[in-house]
């Protein structure tokens, strides 16, 4: 694939699960762990999001995810492109250290 035609894409995960019981939080513990060895990074809490490159690669974690669902809560997934991620606005707060944008004369190449 070459460089002209990549189309990097963003997933996000929203989730909202119960940690009344023991079990609900040990699958809410898997499920998070699952999140950030998948590559998700945290955005806010119970907000993840990853870097994609495509639409195959969507589909492919979007799988995924649908693979290691708890079992109870609500779980919800959106792709947007880069440009659109790039354009949400910080209202409040301060930006994470992976939010912060690299400019060109920061990028090596080997």
């Amino acid at each position: 694939m070459s460089t002209e035609t990549r189309r990097f894409m963003r997933m996000l995960v929203f989730f909202d699960l119960p940690v009344v019981t023991k079990a609900e939080r040990r699958a809410y513990t898997v499920f998070r762990r699952f999140l950030v060895n998948d590559g998700y990074d945290m955005i806010q809490f119970s907000v993840y999001g990853r870097i994609l490159n495509g639409n195959d690669a969507l589909e492919k974690h979007y799988k995924r995810l649908v693979d290691n669902l708890p079992p109870e809560g609500s779980v919800r997934c959106l792709s947007v492109t880069e440009k659109q991620f790039a354009s949400m606005k910080l209202l409040v707060g301060l930006p994470l250290f992976q939010e912060k944008a690299i400019k060109a004369n920061q990028m090596l190449l080997f």
